[in-house]
């Protein structure tokens, strides 16, 4: 999808806000020119702004009645996108639904709305930043409390979008400076107190930029969820581990070794933190090639792991540690804790791990307080983390990059070109109008709006 900044603006939209399917209410909105006309024609008089009326909706050319309906009325600028809206709180039979929308598209000027299309125009009329809208899609991905969390910041202003503008807004009055004193100086030179005082807030800045960069990209793994790999040797119990986690069978088990050849995942809410589960196949060398090929994914997986959860049979000798090339931390667990014999006569393991049967379910409560653990240290609890996606972290690096080489220029008290300082003042804020949406993202929206549901 791609709706232009040059959209008509005549162009009223409607679409239901709420989940399609069977349900008690069903939230039709409508944003637009004609959107008081559109109410009028379904519902009679126009209700009082921003005040739910219980009306009769029928159709504008059979006068048929439709439903008894909460109506609501929001004028614009006062509203979500900025443009006179409405809502309709219908019941949500698919029969009464699809009723309503049938007569609001027979309406002259009224189109469904692509997805995304209301939060497109909230965007371009300026009652929400890029930054919001990303929060606003955050939240409606969010799958846990913590994600929800998150993104509620993001979308109240009191994230990366804030902090932004902030920083933009030191900029802009670093650049009016410096240019000033290049326009009205008679050598072209800027006096060495005000190169000084420029140069002190430009390191300022890009201080706090890398601030908010050393936090181990905390944001960006909890809108993705934490990746937990299961490794181990094969017959290790991984697959019975992962289904006794997914409180039901997803892999399959068997005393066959190598059964496991492909990685199965498992996405769940560990404290409110997004985990995903990964079962792996048994890392062995092998002669089959279909395993070949399920070894190496496995391998591949555990370098990109945020933790990886070794598994050592405990009716097997313990192995040395293994060379695992992960990213992230290793957990390790003495597997098949139930059979007790096996595991005295192998011997204990060196390294202190968590004793587990999946069988009986020892152990697994520990093991899941200790994934937990190692979680929360990695991502928090989404209430401070500023950067939250990739798109952030490279425009906030290139805006440090371009501040450190402006307090060069500036530091070196008139030996190299001030313009160059200036230029680079402005790529930095380039960089961060990026993240708000000030200057070209185009790529960006059609790319976010996509994933909207249809009513946003």
């Amino acid at each position: 999808m791609s709706i232009s900044a040059d959209a008509p603006a005549h162009e009223t939209i409607f679409a239901p806000a709420s989940g399609i399917g069977r349900a008690a209410i069903c939230v039709v909105r409508l944003s637009g020119p004609g959107t008081a006309h559109a109410l009028e024609a379904l519902a009679g008089a126009l209700p009082e702004p921003r005040r739910m009326s219980l009306r009769t909706l029928r159709d504008p050319h059979s006068g048929e009645p439709l439903d008894s309906a909460l109506v609501v009325f929001f004028p614009g600028p006062a509203s979500f996108t900025g443009e006179d809206m409405a809502e309709l709180h219908v019941h949500g039979g698919v029969a009464t639904r699809a009723g309503v929308l049938a007569a609001l598209s027979r309406l002259p000027g009224l189109r469904l709305a692509e997805p995304g299309e209301m939060t497109r125009r909230a965007f371009l009329g300026g009652r929400m930043d890029l930054a919001e809208v990303e929060g606003l899609a955050d939240l409606i991905d969010a799958q846990t409390r913590a994600q929800a969390r998150q993104a509620l910041r993001q979308l109240s202003r009191g994230g990366i979008g804030a902090r932004a503008q902030a920083w933009r807004e030191r900029l802009v009055a670093a650049r009016a400076t410096i240019e000033a004193a290049i326009d009205f100086s008679d050598e072209g030179d800027v006096p060495v107190d005000v190169a000084a005082g420029l140069g002190t807030e430009a390191g300022a800045i890009a201080d706090a930029m890398r601030a908010a960069l050393a936090d181990g990209r905390r944001g960006e793994r909890l809108r993705e969820g934490f990746v937990v790999v299961l490794a181990g040797p094969p017959n290790a119990s991984k697959s019975t581990l992962v289904n006794a986690l997914a409180r039901r069978d997803v892999a399959i088990v068997s005393p066959i070794a190598g059964t496991t050849r492909d990685a199965i995942e498992v996405s769940c809410d560990l404290g409110g933190l997004p985990v995903t589960l990964i079962d792996t196949a048994g890392l062995r060398e092998t002669q089959d090639a279909v395993e070949a090929i399920g070894v190496a994914r496995t391998r591949a997986r555990i370098g990109e792991a945020d933790l990886v959860v070794w598994l050592d049979p405990a009716d097997a000798p313990a192995p040395p540690d293994p060379d695992l090339a992960a990213e992230g931390a290793v957990l390790h667990v003495r597997a098949k804790a139930d059979l007790a014999g096996a595991g005295a006569e192998a011997g204990a393991p060196a390294r202190d791990a968590i004793a587990l049967s999946a069988a009986t379910g020892e152990g697994i409560d520990a093991l899941l307080a200790r994934i937990e653990e190692i979680a929360r240290a990695a991502m928090g609890d989404g209430s401070d983390a500023l950067v939250t996606r990739e798109r952030h972290r490279v425009a906030l690096e290139r805006a440090a990059e371009a501040l450190d080489r402006a307090r060069t220029v500036l530091d070196a008290a008139g030996a190299l070109p001030t313009e160059l300082a200036a230029e680079d003042l402005r790529l930095a804020t380039r960089a961060l109008e990026s993240v708000i949406g000030r200057v070209d993202v185009e790529d960006v929206l059609d790319a976010l709006f996509a994933s909207f549901c249809i009513g946003k």
